[in-house]
């Protein structure tokens, strides 16, 4: 199934059915009074996060869905019935966000999440509600109200702990296969991934991590080159980037440091937030280097790089240090939820603590001595 990560559709709730102005009319009772009933409620639209759905190719080929209307109302004080709601079912991951204004509608990041698109339109009144004691025959009925109507558009962002960086033939794809149960196409020419690929990383009983490659960048990617820009937005939610560096290019006149600092630089055009996120520098295919060249290679890009973080040496292709560079990711993603989750404890005992708080010099609490 081709992978498809943006859509537009358009969301028509239904709109609330009209009150009744009626009279009842029974035998032996000449002044029956109003009787006219309510309009039921117009049918809402809802989106609902399913983790078994991957991609959008649903709402890519239908464009408008609609709800139904309410009924009306009718006499002999019988409401119209309103319509039944909507549930359209979306990738756990996909933003929502109103193609007129910009507004963020809704953010799925859990599967069963559950929110409100389009609402429907309220019932009209039936005269029933317009009896005084000095208006007893009213024929006063409100119409329903007209169900919202939206324009949206859908950004499937992969939910992934690791996003993998990369130029075209860097070994990204290599590298997802060899350390998880990925399985992309691997060629050797660019541009072979063409959509994004998730794989697990299984590092050993009950401890993994998820991790996403996009197809490779370029310069330019920013204003469109290539297709990785395509999916650029896929790193915004990983809590790591690796940056795989091909340090063994096939065409001699390639020159590594210019194209890794090309692509820091397409970054920052695209978002100066992906820039911030922890970046780890991998190099790659130091298999196709004679042994007694590699330090010499691997210190003269560092230098010229002027990198400061975290290096890792790895061949993808015979798996030399891929498994240290597992490991070392997953302490890390390790540390970074601990530090989280205790962040969260300590504002928890702060709220719970101010709550439970006493004023001494609140006189709610002073003892009242006789």
């Amino acid at each position: 199934m081709k992978f498809i990560d943006e859509a537009r559709i358009e969301v028509i709730a239904g709109d609330g059915g009209n009150g009744c102005a009626s009279f009842r009319r029974e035998k032996f009772r000449p002044f029956g009074g109003p009787d006219g009933g309510d309009g039921g409620k117009g049918g809402s639209i809802y989106v609902v996060a399913d983790r078994n759905i991957n991609t959008l190719v649903d709402f890519r080929y239908s464009k408008v869905h609609h709800a139904r209307n309410g009924e009306p109302g009718r006499g002999s004080d019988c409401y119209g019935k309103g319509a039944e709601d909507v549930y359209l079912r979306m990738p756990v991951g996909t933003l929502i966000v109103d193609n007129n204004n910009g507004e963020v509608i809704a953010d799925l990041t859990e599967h069963g999440q559950t929110e409100l698109l389009a609402k429907g339109g309220e019932g009209g009144w039936g005269n029933i509600h317009f009896k005084t004691s000095t208006n007893r025959a009213p024929r006063q009925k409100t119409d329903g109200k007209p169900g919202e109507r939206r324009e949206l558009r859908l950004e499937l962002k992969v939910l992934a702990d690791v996003g993998l960086l990369g130029m075209p033939n860097a070994g990204k794809s290599t590298f997802i296969t060899a350390v998880s149960n990925a399985r992309p196409k691997i060629a050797d020419y660019p541009f072979t991934t063409l959509h994004p690929n998730l794989g697990v990383v299984r590092v050993g009983h009950e401890k993994s991590f998820v991790i996403a490659d996009i197809p490779g960048l370029i310069e330019g990617a920013a204003e469109g080159a290539g297709l990785g820009h395509q999916f650029l937005r896929h790193l915004s939610r990983t809590g790591l980037l690796l940056h795989i560096v091909d340090l063994a290019p096939f065409e001699p006149t390639v020159d590594p440091v210019k194209e890794a600092k090309a692509l820091v630089k397409e970054l920052e055009k695209y978002d100066a937030e992906l820039v911030e996120k922890p970046r780890w520098l991998v190099l790659n295919k130091l298999d196709m280097l004679p042994e007694e060249e590699r330090k010499k290679r691997v210190k003269d890009f560092i230098k010229r790089m002027a990198w400061r973080g975290p290096v890792f040496e790895i061949s993808a292709l015979t798996r030399d240090g891929c498994q240290d560079l597992v490991n070392a990711i997953y302490l890390s993603l390790e540390e970074k939820r601990t530090a989280e989750h205790r962040a969260l404890e300590t504002q928890m005992h702060e709220e719970a603590r101010a709550i439970t708080s006493i004023d001494p010099d609140d006189p709610r609490f002073k003892i009242i001595e006789e």
